[in-house]
């Protein structure tokens, strides 16, 4: 990666933890996808009780198949005929892995839901939250972080599942009510009621969506 976009994800994940901080939550900055993955398994310990929604940055820094083969307990949801059985287990579970549709400067999450298992679960019910986030995820403020995630995530990821919406066709949000819109909830998480329960591994190169 070049030098000078190293040096500016390093200096902006400064300002991110920091904010993050002032929130409540714990950040960290893992420049590569493996030092990510070192930090992950640092916080969980083994023995946990571990699931997750559909974030594709926990598999691309190989955090899911470490977690599987490893020492916990992995709820895998596609494990599972029942979706939703697999989905209310993670309110009870110690550790919810997510990334997140944008995030701001100064440390607020946004994200947008279809069936709102996952932002649900961020909300409320499991022991301990950690995202995975990339640096090309963040935002000036809320109004780029939510245009950011229902412009950018939302049509790539309604692509990703076949489905029937504007965006899908043309990669850009029509706003749209159509029977198959992942974006049914959203969620703005800008404060964490509960100290120690969220965390947040930003990383330095480009994950997911």
């Amino acid at each position: 990666m070049n030098e000078n976009i190293v040096k500016r994800n390093t200096l902006l994940a400064e300002k991110v933890i920091k904010g993050l901080a002032s929130r409540n939550m714990t950040g960290y900055y893992a420049q590569t996808k493996e030092e990510a993955l070192a930090k992950a398994l640092e916080l969980i310990p083994e023995g946990s009780v571990i699931t997750m929604g559909g974030g594709m940055s926990i598999h691309e820094i190989g955090l899911s198949d470490a977690l599987k083969t490893g020492n916990y307990d992995f709820i895998d949801r596609n494990a599972y005929d029942n979706k939703r059985e697999a989905a209310l287990l993670a309110y009870d579970a110690d550790f919810y892995l997510a990334s997140c549709n944008a995030m701001t400067e100064d440390g607020v999450l946004v994200n947008i839901d279809g069936n709102s298992n996952r932002v649900s679960a961020i909300a409320f019910g499991p022991k301990k939250v950690l995202f995975i986030v990339s640096m090309n995820k963040v935002c000036d403020d809320v109004d780029g972080a939510m245009k950011r995630a229902r412009s950018v995530a939302a049509p790539i990821n309604a692509q990703r599942f076949g489905l029937d919406t504007p965006c899908s066709k043309t990669g850009s949000c029509f706003n749209c009510k159509s029977p198959d819109t992942i974006c049914c909830q959203f969620l703005v998480t800008r404060y964490s009621k509960h100290k120690d329960r969220i965390h947040v591994i930003l990383v330095g190169e480009d994950l997911g969506f």
